[in-house]
């Protein structure tokens, strides 16, 4: 049981019991305007707040799905919904659309943002000098990954789109590594990290790997987005490769401006074959002629 549907039993419940809002929380201790907001569906109450309205009201808990379960469900849900690890069946052509559009917005900041976030870790590897101060440099770094995030949002939605699951994984990998390493550069800030120049070694070959898989997954999407996937697959394997190389790292920064761009230009132009699809009545997603639920 999840809001509304729990806030509409406790109102039941209530009733039944002929108790008054204020007679139920004198027994429960929260407030009046608590209790208003958890029978009308606006807050997912805790756990043991649930417990203790359901005592009071001599509500037997074996007969509901566990609170701590349900609380860490609607959780997990809304995570789901937000990463896209799941689409709701009932959803318009308008919702995939905005998302992509989000996505590809937001990978053009991320590629302008790239410039600063590379020319401060060109210096800071090669002259040991920090070019910003540390508040822009942290500014910058927060800035590129969480673009970057969005970014990489809309190949999850176009892996799920095209049941093209690799790509779906990739993606995730691809956020959660980049995390990883702003999260470390900016601490690194704050101690000497002499072991910064075998960490970028290490980053070079598993981005390596991680960037042949990506193009390969990229090259999947040809059949429904053109020759743009086929380029954007082929620069993404050879910045891998150049990853791999370790010292040949520097051409695979290179090789990815291009992929960048041309990843972008796919988001984009995912729009455009959405909407296509829409004017032909030819929907190919889940929940094809359907409205947003």
């Amino acid at each position: 049981m999840k809001q509304p549907e729990l806030g509409k039993k406790i109102i039941e419940l209530r009733k039944a019991k002929g108790f008054t809002q204020e007679e139920l929380v004198d027994k429960c201790n929260i407030s009046v305007r608590t209790l208003q907001r958890i029978e009308t569906g606006e807050v997912t109450p805790r756990s043991y707040t649930i417990k203790t309205i359901l005592a009071a009201l001599d509500y037997d808990l074996s007969t509901i799905q566990d609170t701590d379960e349900m609380v860490t469900h609607t959780m997990i849900q809304s995570l789901k919904k937000h990463l896209l690890l799941e689409i709701h069946p009932v959803v318009s052509p308008d919702y995939f659309m905005k998302q992509l559009n989000i996505a590809w917005i937001s990978g053009l900041l991320y590629f302008l943002i790239g410039f600063f976030e590379g020319a401060a870790e060109y210096f800071r590897y090669k002259d040991q000098v920090l070019i910003y101060s540390t508040t822009f440099y942290i500014l910058i770094k927060t800035s590129y990954v969480i673009a970057y995030i969005i970014f990489q949002r809309g190949f999850i939605f176009l892996g799920g789109l095209f049941k093209n699951y690799l790509l779906r994984i990739i993606s995730f990998i691809l956020i959660f590594g980049n995390i990883l390493i702003i999260g470390y550069d900016i601490a690194s800030l704050f101690y000497n990290s002499i072991e910064r120049q075998f960490v970028l070694g290490s980053e070079a070959i598993v981005f390596g790997c991680i960037g042949i898989l990506y193009g390969i997954s990229l090259r999947r999407l040809r059949k429904q987005l053109g020759t743009v996937a086929t380029y954007a697959g082929v620069f993404e394997l050879l910045a891998g490769c150049f990853f791999l190389t370790v010292v040949l790292s520097f051409m695979g920064f290179i090789v990815r401006i291009p992929a960048e761009l041309i990843e972008i230009i796919m988001l984009y132009k995912s729009v455009d074959i959405i909407k296509s699809k829409q004017e032909e009545s030819i929907l190919p997603y889940p929940g094809a002629g359907y409205t947003e639920k």
